[in-house]
């Protein structure tokens, strides 16, 4: 591309609260594996606002934005289908043969190499390479166009789901799969598939219940008068990616455990929030939620640690899912876990200390599960529920069970952006698509 075109992107500018709409040069390729994408939808996250608010380190003017879904126009040179070259990339992630010019794709919100061991192992999150979209050191897709380093191992083409007959796919959902929809399901899966809950899930006590132990005679097993026989969870935030959490947490449940017992709280101050999650819980069918075996309800603070404890006798749950990034919903979720149970948190946490204190935690036995969601390698985990939630993610922008509050455009103004974000930043309205050609 000429780089003497300009474009339109939201830029944060130092110290703090400073969003402007600009003109700037459109991205050109840098590298031979890099990808031009034109965006069509960009999306408004919850952890933007740490950079937004300054809490980050001191960071440069860049462009913001890590979720975005749009349109290639351009392949760097290792790619078949490039201009400049139309030779096999062998031994490379195949996108670097399939890909073309006019392909619509979503994008990780970080970049990731695919090659090295990390990214191999599905650790592409922690790729030596990678970088974070709407960062000082990669701008972000809140604009026009965005530069897609690594496009082959990051990007991902919504072809893939139409050619397993998923068609019917709402445009404005893709973008859910920059982000918040991995991470949902990333924290369920994580919870899940922690060895403590190995004892609840299996109904055999601990060692017993992990896989492949020998022992000394018959497995004994925990009776079906304890608690054991019913799974208690807990979801902390009701953000997007709490609720995504929990539509992941009902479906993983449902589905791969159709026999088990469960109950779920759902938890967060606001009350729209959690008036969402209610009709979207009302919304989703038998296939998603089972016929009966489990419940789901939605409560304030204070009536969740009630809730739980009338649940549990006082015990807490086997697992907490953490999706704010904060020392008090931390603490919350210490209060709501039970002995020997595990707290997933996939908040975005800032650099500050979290606040506990070693006894605590040796003292209840509790495992903390921290971190940022391997989001390119969960995209096709995530793509499967979008498709078979239709009925939630798929929602018109603005509805009672939509995830999605509005898609605004950039010919509103650098004035309405700019109030776009304080509005979020106050919590007075919810997620936001940005329409940069709208």
């Amino acid at each position: 591309m000429d780089s003497a075109n300009l474009m339109k992107a939201i830029r944060w500018h130092p110290p703090s609260y400073d969003q402007r709409l600009e003109d700037i040069p459109t991205p050109m390729l840098q590298h031979p594996d890099d990808v031009i994408v034109k965006v069509a939808l960009a999306g408004l996250c919850g952890s933007d606002l740490h950079i937004y608010r300054g809490t980050d380190k001191p960071m440069a003017i860049h462009t913001s934005g890590h979720e975005f879904v749009g349109t290639v126009v351009e392949l760097g040179s290792n790619y078949k289908h490039s201009s400049v070259n139309d030779t096999k990339t062998e031994g490379r992630p195949s996108l670097y043969d399939t890909l073309k010019v006019g392909d619509e794709v979503v994008s990780a919100f970080t970049s990731n190499c695919g090659e090295c061991r990390l990214c191999k192992q599905g650790i592409t999150c922690r790729c030596p390479f990678g970088l974070l979209f709407g960062s000082p050191r990669l701008e972000g897709g809140q604009a026009q166009y965005v530069r897609v380093p690594f496009g082959g191992a990051t990007l991902f083409p919504t072809s893939a789901l139409k050619s397993e007959g998923k068609s019917e796919i709402a445009a404005h959902s893709l973008l859910l799969l920059a982000d918040i929809l991995p991470t949902g399901v990333y924290a369920a899966i994580q919870a899940l598939g922690h060895p403590k809950l190995a004892t609840p899930l299996t109904g055999a006590p601990w060692p017993y219940s992990l896989p492949g132990l020998t022992t000394t005679g018959a497995v004994p097993r925990t009776s079906a008068e304890t608690n054991d026989d019913v799974l208690h969870f807990a979801v902390v935030g009701l953000g997007p990616v709490g609720m995504c959490a929990c539509v992941a947490l009902l479906d993983q449940l449902t589905t791969r455990y159709p026999t088990r017992k469960w109950k779920i709280v759902a938890i967060d101050p606001i009350e729209s929030r959690r008036r969402t999650l209610e009709t979207m819980y009302s919304t989703i069918g038998a296939d998603g939620k089972g016929t009966g075996q489990g419940e789901l309800v939605v409560r304030g603070i204070e009536e969740a640690k009630t809730t739980v404890s009338e649940w549990t006798n006082g015990e807490g749950c086997c697992a907490v899912l953490e999706v704010v990034g904060n020392a008090s919903a931390l603490n919350l979720s210490y209060d709501l876990v039970r002995p020997f149970g595990v707290i997933t948190s996939v908040g975005v946490h800032p650099a500050k200390p979290v606040g506990f204190e070693g006894e605590e935690l040796y003292n209840k036995n509790v495992s903390l599960d921290f971190g940022r969601c391997p989001a390119r390698a969960m995209i096709e985990v995530a793509a499967v529920l979008l498709a078979k939630r239709q009925d939630i993610f798929g929602s018109a922008p603005g509805g009672s069970n939509s995830l999605i509050e509005a898609i605004e455009g950039f010919k509103q103004g650098p004035e309405v952006v700019k109030a776009i974000y304080e509005k979020f930043d106050k919590g007075l309205v919810g997620k936001i698509a940005f329409d940069p050609w709208a």
